[in-house]
């Protein structure tokens, strides 16, 4: 009996470990499909462009009419402590990517599963993530087809006037087949691309602006006349400015991509990359803020190309530099989309990891972002509403709190002040930002017509 009973335990031992090592391998079959965990061979420099990428974008051209709506004094503050910030906590993620030994937090939410707990993280952070990378692609849709709109109008004075409608539907065809492709690496050609129209754009911006000249009768006074109007505008601009740093929705599942060894983690390539690609953001952001504010004062418009007509053959040119960069950047933030979602259909709902699966998957996700993009193409406003209510708390401060929660600092030490600060001023963006945002989707809404 004894003996029977042995054996009835052997036979069981091993079907539990068939069972195991069958579960184990399926996982890594899932995992070795997924977008963001399928390749993990990118180099440091693919750090630096996937960076430069995701974070110079649409923003850039928003910021003089954020310093418009700022004044100098605080405009330049604004602009300097945003960088210094989103910086610091850059840097914590790529730290807290590996913290534990033996394990990578490839995914945001995983991380915040790590500080708040298995369900709680996901309840923070995916929505939030959600939010941001959905909305910036829909602002890129918004973004591609006006200046694709401004291209055509440019170039060709004497032609029939289009409706932005088809030229957001153009720009979004490019994705119908863009988004088929499997993985970060093997977008790393569209982001390097983007990474340089990024740096061109921008210096054509400020070049052209300096090449204008400073404007008769320019006025460095705040726009709105009435108190309240400074105000709202006040708040609408730090939500821009919130926009142009959104990065962190992306990092670590672009340091996911580096290999990572006990003796070479992927934190130093990854931070190496990280500071070229924060050098180039500098060297975009704060020339096109300060002299396109110089010299257009608060006559800027939300996107300072459509101030520049000449010479028309450059300001052509660099709205096509926006067109291929913002393809780039919304391929950028798609893919931690498309891993969500295909994680959610293959391993919770069961569905085979198929290459049908995936074609009908992302061509439904483009085609969404497409029609709200031509439903509600308010440029100025979304940026305010956007940046402040979902981008400051997952570039500004939600590190801090997961930093808080893993590492415990000691109380009143320096790391402790350095991340309650950041909280505070990441809060205070969340809470004043969408209002002003909010208030300027209202008065664009009252003269809009849809699908005009």
């Amino acid at each position: 009996m004894v003996t029977q009973t042995g054996n009835n335990d052997s036979h069981y031992d091993d079907n539990n470990s068939n069972n195991v090592d069958e579960m184990a391998a399926r996982e890594k079959a899932i995992n070795d499909w997924l977008p963001i965990t399928s390749a993990r061979n990118a180099k440091w420099w693919y750090s630096a462009f996937h960076n430069v990428t995701a974070m110079v974008g649409a923003g850039v051209l928003s910021l003089p009419y954020a310093m418009a709506e700022l004044g100098w004094g605080p405009g330049v503050a604004v602009l300097v402590i945003s960088w210094v910030i989103t910086l610091y906590t850059l840097w914590q993620m790529v730290q807290m990517h590996e913290m534990i030994p033996g394990k990578r937090f490839d995914r945001y939410h995983e991380l915040g599963q790590q500080a708040f707990g298995e369900k709680l993280g996901l309840y923070i952070v995916v929505p939030q993530q959600l939010v941001v990378e959905v909305s910036v692609n829909i602002i890129y849709m918004v973004t591609g087809g006006k200046s694709l709109k401004k291209f055509h109008d440019t170039v060709c004075d004497d032609c029939k006037k289009i409706k932005l409608t088809y030229f957001i539907m153009i720009f979004a065809s490019v994705h119908f087949v863009l988004s088929h492709l499997p993985n970060f690496n093997s977008i790393s050609w569209v982001s390097l691309v983007a990474a340089i129209m990024s740096l061109s754009y921008s210096t054509i911006a400020w070049a052209a602006s300096v090449d204008k000249g400073v404007q008769p009768d320019v006025d460095y006074g705040y726009k709105a006349k009435s108190t309240a109007g400074k105000v709202f505008n006040f708040f609408s601009a730090l939500g821009d400015v919130a926009f142009a740093y959104a990065g962190h929705n992306v990092v670590l599942e672009i340091q996911a991509t580096i290999p990572s060894t006990p003796e070479k983690p992927s934190k130093g390539p990854m931070w190496k990359g990280v500071i070229v690609a924060y050098i180039v953001v500098a060297l975009c952001y704060f020339p096109v803020a300060l002299i396109g504010f110089y010299i257009f004062g608060n006559a800027v418009t939300d996107n300072i190309l459509i101030d520049l007509e000449k010479p028309k053959w450059l300001i052509a040119l660099a709205n096509m530099f926006v067109v291929f960069h913002v393809i780039g950047s919304y391929q950028i933030y798609a893919m931690p989309v498309f891993d969500m979602i295909e994680t959610l259909l293959v391993k919770k709902l069961h569905f085979r990891p198929t290459s049908a699966l995936r074609f009908i998957t992302r061509n439904i996700y483009v085609a969404f972002t497409m029609f709200i993009a031509i439903c509600f193409p308010f440029f100025g406003g979304l940026l305010s509403f956007f940046g402040g209510f979902a981008f400051a708390p997952t570039t500004y401060f939600l590190p801090c709190v997961m930093w808080l929660a893993i590492y415990k600092p000691r109380r009143f030490s320096l790391s402790w002040f350095t991340n309650w600060i950041c909280i505070f001023i990441g809060i205070c963006l969340m809470v004043l930002a969408p209002i002003g945002g909010l208030r300027q989707i209202i008065l664009q809404a009252k003269t809009y017509e849809f699908f005009s």
